[in-house]
């Protein structure tokens, strides 16, 4: 593989993040989740037939999409142990006290919110209506409860 210079620019100029594709195994608790737990605005939503497949694509603050896909009997995700793939979604909040007590008054359950040793941000862990981890990332000035070292 060959190297480019430092000094020019990358040849394939990456900008940004454009979508997550997820696949639920029940679309209709899943698309609650994501728009009324996360609060995720609706872009699109459309059934393809000829797939037996929802679509619904979701808008996150800063213009970066998820994709909320069903389709017939998917094989479970392996998240425990951990495989290969992608690990885990982490989204930004402004303030991870508020977003933790939201999420346990609708019945999730949220890892201890911990810091990170590097950054000195707040995360912590919770869990689609599938299983997939889901991280949030506060800035550690951000309100938390009972913090602990990461």
């Amino acid at each position: 593989m060959n190297a480019v210079a430092d000094s020019s620019p990358h040849p394939l100029q990456i900008s940004g993040l454009h979508h997550v594709a997820i696949i639920a195994s029940d679309y209709a608790r899943s698309r609650h989740f994501y728009t009324q737990v996360l609060g995720l605005p609706v872009v699109h939503e459309m059934y393809r037939a000829e797939r037996q497949s929802h679509k619904l694509d979701l808008q996150l603050p800063d213009g970066t999409q998820l994709e909320l896909f069903s389709f017939p009997s998917p094989p479970p995700r392996p998240s425990y142990p951990e495989a290969c793939g992608l690990r885990h979604l982490a989204l930004r909040v402004a303030d991870m006290g508020a977003s933790v007590a939201w999420l346990a008054a609708q019945g999730v359950a949220v890892e201890p919110v911990r810091t990170d040793p590097v950054t000195g941000d707040l995360f912590t862990f919770f869990a689609d209506p599938d299983g997939l981890p889901i991280e949030l990332v506060a800035p550690s000035g951000s309100a938390a409860p009972g913090v602990s070292a990461g």
